[in-house]
């Protein structure tokens, strides 16, 4: 297996993400192309004592700006790492694409480079998040604001998908993100979506509000990608607020001190538990082959996570999971319309 790794995206790039690519290589057992500029590839390489003839390499002059617009991804930075990196994976140079960079052009170059499976309407992001109760998958997370009810039926679906085959969710369930539990709440799409989602071939529990992160709720939670994206960088915010706060406090006064001191050990794990390096990255859930998307401040372990995400994700075919789930849906429609 092949995976094709956009080096200089990230605020850590290149250094982090080829030692991140280095570890997974050896550790995972998977074959690593490198796409940007070469030299300072092996510059890198040399400087951190690894051997460039380990990757496979592909020159990039380019590298998007994280604040560029992801439409930029096919005009003026269709010559960066990420635009190249993302053709050869639609080429067949590799089995799946890795970025650390701007997370609108990943999700607008996954769309229009790499394409879309035949019959989902629009890819979404679909980032893993933890909670009270474990981890939900969040989709979509920013790369459709505006959506249709059908949408929302599909994200469900390659959503369940996902969390099934990649990280092991018997049965996920789903719920419909809104402002009430009740079946009446929300806008027309929330409605439209809700009666979609009943007949869907995912485990439906129903409407489920924001607080479904303080427990063991559901598995997925679907959205349009405005709302979601608030929620997720609100959620995120929180958490290194709260964690701020905690340190403060740890650190006011002796006492607090020698307290931290005793209970440093379980602070770490709640740390860890909301650091995404250790989930790593998130899908583009819908494209004809496996896009993921690493946290921009990803360091080398979260590089790692990540790749390991994407091997998993091609070794449990979940492109072709959701293909033929799509494909039975659409036939079996035809058949209740003809009869």
């Amino acid at each position: 297996m092949n995976i094709i790794v956009d080096a200089f995206g990230g605020d850590n790039a290149p250094v982090e993400i080829i030692k991140g690519a280095e570890m997974a290589r050896k550790d995972l057992g998977i074959n690593i192309t490198l796409v940007g500029k070469e030299d300072v590839i092996r510059k890198v390489c040399a400087d951190n004592e690894i051997d460039a003839e380990n990757f496979a390499i592909i020159h990039a002059d380019e590298v998007i700006a994280t604040d560029a617009p992801g439409t930029d991804i096919t005009r003026s930075a269709k010559n960066t790492s990420m635009a190249v990196g993302l053709r050869a994976l639609y080429d067949g140079l590799g089995e799946g694409f890795l970025s650390a960079g701007n997370s609108g052009a990943v999700c607008v170059g996954a769309t229009l480079i790499v394409k879309r499976i035949k019959g989902i309407s629009r890819p979404g992001f679909s980032p893993v998040i933890p909670t009270l109760g474990g981890k939900v998958l969040l989709m979509d997370s920013g790369a459709n604001l505006q959506c249709r009810a059908e949408m929302l039926c599909q994200f469900a679906i390659m959503g369940s998908i996902y969390m099934n085959k990649v990280h092991g969710v018997k049965n996920p369930r789903v719920g419909l993100l809104n402002v009430g539990t009740e079946e009446h709440k929300g806008s027309d799409l929330q409605h439209e979506a809700y009666e979609l989602l009943k007949k869907a071939p995912v485990n439906f529990i129903g409407n489920v509000e924001g607080t479904f992160m303080n427990g063991d709720i559901c598995d997925v939670v679907v959205c349009d990608g405005f709302s979601g994206n608030i929620l997720l960088k609100t959620y995120e915010g929180t958490a290194m607020a709260l964690m701020k706060k905690i340190k403060g406090i740890f650190t006011k006064n002796i006492k607090n001190k020698l307290a931290a001191a005793m209970v440093m050990g379980d602070v770490k794990e709640l740390k860890d538990s909301m650091n995404p390096s250790e989930v790593g990255g998130a899908p583009v859930l819908g494209c004809a082959k496996p896009v993921f998307k690493a946290h921009g401040n990803s360091d080398a372990r979260a590089i790692y996570s990540a790749l390991k995400l994407v091997k998993d994700y091609v070794e449990n075919n979940v492109v072709d999971e959701i293909a033929s789930t799509l494909k039975l849906m659409k036939t079996q429609e035809e058949e209740c319309k003809n009869d």
